[in-house]
């Protein structure tokens, strides 16, 4: 090797880990490293020591920018979708009950896939619903969160080269789960079939459009119903259609139905894992925090048949291992008590379906409050959020570039959280890139909000009119 300092005698380099010339000059106790050697080591460094390509161009968040853009400004959010009031009492007397058991077992890990007790009442409650018998040890796991289950779903079953069919607009984490399962995914939008206020019924897929997106490459396509943001419930013939597809091209179905006990005007919900044909190739999503205005307890759990549970189970044993015991046995408590008022028709009385009695008219407040300054609704026959059409706002007032090559929602909501102090969310971060300018004159609000809530954004609305 030829010196690459002056001077004379060989170390070590703690870099290439081979032996290079040595400047005298140094002290003989000081670790040595050829300075060409460490800068040629340093670039290599670089290259290697980062991020996984998997994860290149799943870096942004939406809830990362707009809650801290909120919090900033202090403003009213009426953006990301959780409850601001407590989950019912019953059940948080259940978790304090857990972590207060003199069964030292409710401190400990559960099992894996789901503690014993969750799963046999998520089997009872399911079974009659999809029309199938569950079996609690091998049709059901449960994780952190239905983001914990969406994952274990995408990476569990999904091979690299295959095609995800993504129903848009579609909660944000779907594109980059099946990014990182590295599949391709593929866009087919929900579109409204007329203009102005309407119904989330009015919001469709176009059959045509939905079959040419199916190919040999189709491994599995996720819907999210009710839907996140529109708020449309899928009627039966619609699912058909899906369904038909599914069977045809031999596809897993994905569906993601954590908001399934909110629905509004005595609309339906229909699973589409109880359509003829769809248990065995349908992963049914569902949320305890959703079902229990609980969102922080993360606490998620999908059903399906034991060939596509298993790989979900596997996944998630080397990755997560097991979810919270005192929030499973809170929750399979929670629901055994539901079930029961359920099974005498109580329905009055049961949180499955009190909530949404509960949420329509806080739905229907804020849909007026919109109409009244200008905006057009469409209003949700499902979930937590109304979709607001903002284009006749758009010549009343003009909203400052904010100098970045975003959608205008993205704009607008900049504006609107920093000069009117009200938080909503962007709808076009629902959308694919081709597909962001279906979204860009809507803007997402949550509705399930406590009435004093409701009240302060009745305020801000008010000073906005009059400011017009």
């Amino acid at each position: 090797m030829q010196s690459c300092l002056p001077g004379v005698g060989r170390s070590l380099c703690l870099a290439c880990r081979q032996f290079t010339p040595v400047n005298k000059n140094l002290s003989r106790l000081q670790p040595f490293a050829c300075i060409l050697a460490t800068q040629q080591h340093r670039k290599m460094a670089s290259a290697k020591i980062g991020m996984a390509n998997r994860l290149k161009g799943t870096e942004k968040n939406i809830w990362v920018e707009f809650g801290k853009l909120a919090a900033e400004h202090q403003a009213l959010n009426l953006g990301q979708g959780f409850p601001d009031f407590k989950p019912p009492q019953h059940i948080i007397d259940e978790v304090v009950k857990a972590v207060n058991s003199d069964n030292a077992l409710l401190a400990q890990y559960a099992r894996s896939y789901g503690h014993p007790r969750l799963v046999n009442v998520l089997s009872k409650l399911y079974g009659p619903i999809m029309n199938h018998t569950i079996n609690p040890m091998t049709d059901i796991t449960v994780c952190v969160g239905a983001y914990g289950v969406l994952f274990c779903a995408v990476q569990g079953l999904v091979n690299p080269g295959d095609e995800v069919i993504i129903v848009e607009p579609y909660f944000d984490c779907y594109e980059p789960m099946a990014m990182v399962a590295g599949a391709t995914p593929v866009f087919v939008p929900i579109r409204p079939s007329k203009t102005g206020s309407m119904s989330s019924a009015d919001w469709k897929l176009d059959p045509e459009e939905l079959a040419s997106k199916f190919n040999s490459k189709t491994k599995a396509i996720v819907i999210n119903n009710p839907n996140n943001p529109i708020g449309k419930v899928f009627q039966k013939d619609e699912l058909q259609v899906i369904a038909d597809l599914c069977i045809k091209h031999d596809v897993i179905c994905i569906a993601d139905e954590v908001y399934e006990w909110l629905i509004y005007d005595n609309c339906k919900h229909v699973k589409i894992a109880s359509l003829p044909g769809m248990w065995d190739r349908t992963v049914t999503i569902g949320s305890g925090g959703k079902t229990f205005s609980a969102t922080g307890w993360k606490l998620g759990w999908a059903i399906g048949p034991q060939k596509l549970i298993q790989p979900m189970q596997i996944l998630h044993q080397n990755c997560i291992y097991t979810s919270p015991t005192p929030l499973q046995e809170a929750v399979a408590a929670g629901l055994e008590y539901e079930l029961d008022l359920k099974d005498k028709n109580q329905l009055d009385d049961c949180y499955l379906y009190s909530l949404a009695k509960e949420t329509q008219p806080k739905r229907d407040r804020l849909a007026a409050m919109l109409e009244d300054i200008g905006m057009e609704v469409t209003m949700p026959e499902g979930g937590y959020f109304l979709m607001a059409d903002i284009s006749k706002l758009k010549d009343k007032f003009q909203v400052p570039d904010d100098g970045s090559s975003d959608p205008y929602d993205y704009k607008f909501v900049r504006w609107m959280t920093e000069t009117k102090k009200l938080a909503a969310i962007p709808p076009s971060a629902f959308y694919s890139k081709d597909h962001k300018n279906l979204g860009e004159n809507f803007l997402r609000f949550c509705f399930i909000k406590d009435n004093e809530t409701l009240r302060k954004a009745s305020i801000v609305f008010k000073e906005w009119k009059e400011s017009l």
